[in-house]
């Protein structure tokens, strides 16, 4: 009677929790992925978005014309010289959900953070957090704790109207979080390209020295940055047109391989673009075809453009409530016309950067045509070999998305037979398959898609797979690289998620992409084996064992024993799933590794090459 009593399911289970409670409950609904801060989106960046976003809104509607923000390790500051908030108000509107004013078009007309939520989320999930409002010579501020009121205070001042935020993340939710200075830099960036004269001043414990970021010409600084970035040219100046609501900028660039947009909202960086960047692209296609009396395609156009794009809106919807995608579909079609006229006007008033354009995506075309038989080359010389890859050794299962099936399924991507052999001979043969490289593959930073065809290797990969067209057809739920943990195979490893991220990067995007930890040491006595899969393990591992027991340090996995080897990609299988990171976030990084960029890499090595003693 007991065990049923705990389960029965009645008016006792029922539980209302206030908004503070459910903030530090369900974190993920309020600020998406907590992370450790190693990724732009986690949650300590969002954060200090939310309490920048309301700074930057002042600026918006003509208040206050610089932000200083200060990184103290953990504690953020965030000081704007807007209106200040109301001193009467400013408990409930940090810690009141639906309690603020940008429900009041008066007061805020383009704001991102429209829900009331964003900085009474930030409260509840800090373990300190002050604010502090100035008006004309008064002051009032208030300290919480994981969102309750501690004290409050008020008086006279001399500091300037504006307002003053410190917050520390709670570690009992971010409890591995650390700030990288570059993902705050790069938001700076942003708020000063949508923002034009805003002056954003960052300052660190460890550069007091204000580093500020101030724009004059708003996207075209952000793309001509973009591009200078890669060591790219603009094949023409870059078009740039600016209104109260719409702005966007691009331009074709001598040596990108597909597209790079960033699109923005009301100021906010929405990384997975939504109905403006769709239509956008419409807009443009539209008007370029219009002009040179063509039916391109899309892709066509847009190959290897950079470009931006930026709205305004009253009452911007969200997918979520991290704000990355857009969902107004009611703009649509205006926007599409918009921007399709202002083409056009553009197009008619530039005819010399006009027929760039057309040379450009008649080039992009042919190449495309042009690659359509290199492809139905590679499926026949394919056919004519073989009716199997013989690279691959399958297992029975596969992926069937539509049909739920196959989940589970795994294909090792490994290097040379003896690694090989090692998996083949221990895996499981209705769900693991693996893949064998012959040697280094191809590095495909600075190739084309054609590569894939014209490499035997590439291909053979793609069509084992099967998402050569996209991934519907993706025949196995995990794709693992498995390399040795020496120089060449990380070497091997980066060149597999260079070309996986070049040319498929749904792939990547949707988490398929993982890589395979083997342990690196092997302690044993007589009585006990221990496998480590780092110094700190092995240590701790010969601690427990005591004595002197046997270390081996495994070079490469074809090392280990096939019997050894089976339990690493049995049930005990780690796996470090590959991040994705959008184009423009990731090209830089992949561009300066894996680009032609020898003497600017070689010079790095040798002001960063570090000799052991041992050496």
């Amino acid at each position: 009677m007991a065990e049923n009593a705990k389960h029965n399911y009645d008016e006792s289970k029922i539980k209302t929790l206030s908004s503070l409670d459910h903030i530090r409950l369900r974190t993920g609904m309020y600020i998406g992925r907590i992370g450790n801060g190693s990724h732009p989106d986690d949650g300590c960046y969002v954060l200090v978005k939310e309490v920048l976003d309301n700074a930057v809104d002042e600026f918006i509607m003509g208040h206050g014309k610089e932000v200083h923000l200060h990184l103290d390790g953990h504690r953020v500051t965030v000081r704007d010289f807007g209106r200040g908030i109301p001193l009467g108000k400013i408990v409930d509107c940090v810690s009141k959900i639906n309690t603020g004013a940008k429900y009041n078009d008066e007061v805020f007309q383009f704001s991102v953070g429209l829900n009331g939520v964003g900085t009474k989320a930030v409260n509840a999930l800090s373990k300190h957090f002050l604010v502090r409002s100035h008006r004309d010579g008064e002051f009032a501020a208030a300290w919480f704790k994981q969102g309750k009121l501690k004290k409050e205070e008020s008086g006279k001042t001399q500091e300037p109207t504006g307002t003053f935020i410190e917050f520390e993340a709670d570690p009992e939710i971010f409890k591995d979080s650390e700030f990288r200075v570059e993902y705050i830099e790069r938001r700076l960036r942003h708020y000063s390209y949508l923002n034009t004269g805003l002056k954003l001043m960052l300052t660190t414990n460890a550069a007091p020295e204000p580093k500020v970021f101030q724009s004059r010409l708003g996207l075209m600084d952000l793309v001509m940055e973009d591009l200078e970035g890669d060591g790219a040219q603009p094949l023409y100046p870059p078009l740039h047109y600016t209104s109260k609501t719409l702005e966007f900028c691009f331009t074709h660039s001598n040596s990108r391989y597909g597209e790079t947009f960033y699109s923005f909202v009301n100021g906010q960086f929405t990384s997975d673009g939504g109905t403006h960047l769709s239509a956008f692209r419409e807009g443009l296609l539209k008007a370029v075809n219009e002009y040179g009396n063509a039916k391109y395609e899309g892709d066509d156009v847009r190959e290897a453009m950079v470009g931006a794009v930026a709205i305004r809106l009253k009452d911007p919807m969200f997918e979520s409530q991290t704000k990355n995608k857009l969902g107004n579909t009611e703009i649509r079609s205006d926007l599409v016309n918009n921007v399709r006229q202002e083409l056009l006007h553009f197009f008619n008033r530039n005819k010399q950067i006009a027929e760039r354009i057309l040379s450009k995506t008649e080039d992009t075309r042919q190449l495309r045509k042009e690659l359509q038989e290199v492809k139905k080359l590679a499926r026949d010389r394919a056919k004519s070999i073989t009716m199997r890859i013989p690279q691959l050794k399958d297992c029975k299962n596969h992926l069937d998305k539509k049909r739920e099936k196959g989940a589970g399924t795994q294909v090792f991507i490994c290097e040379g037979q003896s690694a090989a052999g090692s998996i083949t001979s221990c895996r499981d043969v209705n769900n693991q398959a693996v893949f064998v490289l012959k040697g280094k593959p191809l590095n495909v930073w600075d190739l084309k898609r054609d590569v894939v065809y014209k490499n035997d290797e590439m291909y053979n990969l793609m069509q084992s797979l099967n998402i050569e067209d996209n991934l519907e057809g993706l025949r196995y739920e995990k794709v693992i690289l498995a390399t040795d943990a020496d120089v060449d195979g990380l070497h091997i490893r980066n060149l597999m998620i260079t070309y996986f991220f070049r040319f498929f990067e749904q792939l990547v995007q949707d988490g398929h992409l993982h890589i395979l930890e083997t342990p690196l040491f092997r302690v044993r006595n007589k009585e006990k084996t221990l496998y480590c899969y780092s110094e700190a393990e092995r240590d701790r591992a010969i601690k427990e064992l005591g004595g002197k027991p046997e270390i081996t340090r495994f070079k490469g996995l074809g090392e280990i024993s096939p019997k050894e080897f089976a339990q690493f990609i049995g049930k005990e299988i780690r796996l470090s799933r590959v991040e994705y990171a959008s184009k423009p976030e990731a090209s830089g990084i992949l561009t300066f590794y894996m680009g032609k960029n020898t003497p600017e890499r070689k010079d790095y090595i040798m002001e960063n090459l570090v000799v052991t003693a041992d050496d």
